[in-house]
């Protein structure tokens, strides 16, 4: 039997940010970007922060994920995120701002620093929300 749909469940510390059916998703694994359909084999693994793609039958949905860990079962999706912001609460002259900052404070670091590798990954998710911001402009 082909399975063309399943549920995906998206819960950060806060709380669900989504629940819903869904034909497929794209999320930032450890790995690389994996491609989850329904009836996926069971998966268990850590995310990366970046967005996750969302495809529902009539539209799409894009959320930015600080990290977390993502669960598949054969009909049920299970995202358990650090942080998870829907596109549209995302606030771009923040995320530049913050971003602008984070860069400003890296080029007076040294690259041993700890702080260093803390502030890169502020960078990261700031280069990671300003792309979700633009892929959803169009």
């Amino acid at each position: 039997m082909i399975v063309n749909s399943c549920q995906l469940n998206v819960v950060s510390v806060e709380k669900s940010i989504f629940s819903g059916v869904i034909k497929k998703i794209y999320v930032m694994g450890v790995e690389g970007e994996l491609g989850i359909f329904p009836g996926h084999s069971p998966l268990l693994t850590l995310i990366k922060p970046g967005l996750l793609k969302i495809f529902q039958v009539y539209n799409n949905e894009y959320l930015y994920l600080s990290g977390g860990i993502l669960e598949v079962q054969p009909t049920v999706i299970t995202i358990l995120a650090d942080v998870a912001i829907r596109a549209k609460d995302l606030d771009e002259k923040k995320v530049r701002d913050s971003k602008r900052l984070s860069e400003e404070k890296i080029k007076k670091m040294r690259h041993g620093d700890v702080d260093y590798i803390k502030i890169s990954m502020e960078i990261s998710k700031a280069i990671a929300q300003l792309r979700l911001i633009e892929l959803t402009k169009k």
